[in-house]
């Protein structure tokens, strides 16, 4: 019998097959779900921010693609080599309009280079991927085959 996991704002789970993994409200956050496919382990972040380095004291990691990511990864892992991880990501809109920015310069579009960047930097390659745009998003992990629903606040649904 499979659980379903929710999974936090700034937040990350971990587990395994025939578990599903579920984030809600993604909007410039960027979902990122690992897999293993040997294992059938899998992780979904729900990634808040780009980057740690520009805050100092108590900071909660989960919330940063740099962070966050790598954490997760070794849970997935147990510390072995992660050869066999593969990554999907959906999020990262530009969910308000200003007229002197361009879409690249928003916090969704920062979220997801740095999501891709983090992900290869660990070799990890995205094979599919749902971001961008102006609406939100739900992620929904199935951990039995690593396919990915996203529910868009306009009810379409996609499957990656």
């Amino acid at each position: 019998m499979s659980n379903e996991i929710k999974v936090s704002i700034s937040d990350y789970k971990v587990s395994e097959s025939p578990d599903k993994l579920i984030t809600l409200g993604l909007g410039s956050c960027v979902g990122v779900a690992i897999y293993d496919k040997i294992t059938k382990v899998g992780g979904l972040s729900h990634i808040m921010l780009p980057d740690s380095s520009f805050f100092n004291g108590n900071i909660k990691p989960e919330k940063f693609a740099d962070l966050a990511i790598p954490m997760m990864v070794k849970e997935i892992t147990k510390g072995r080599k992660n050869s066999n991880l593969i990554a999907k990501i959906a999020g990262g809109a530009s969910m308000f309009n200003f007229p002197d920015k361009k879409d690249n310069d928003s916090i969704g579009s920062r979220n997801v280079m740095a999501v891709s960047t983090t992900l290869k930097s660990l070799g990890i390659p995205v094979i599919s991927s749902d971001t961008g745009g102006k609406i939100g998003r739900t992620m929904i992990v199935n951990l039995d085959d690593f396919s990915v629903n996203i529910r868009t606040a306009n009810r379409e649904i996609i499957t990656l």
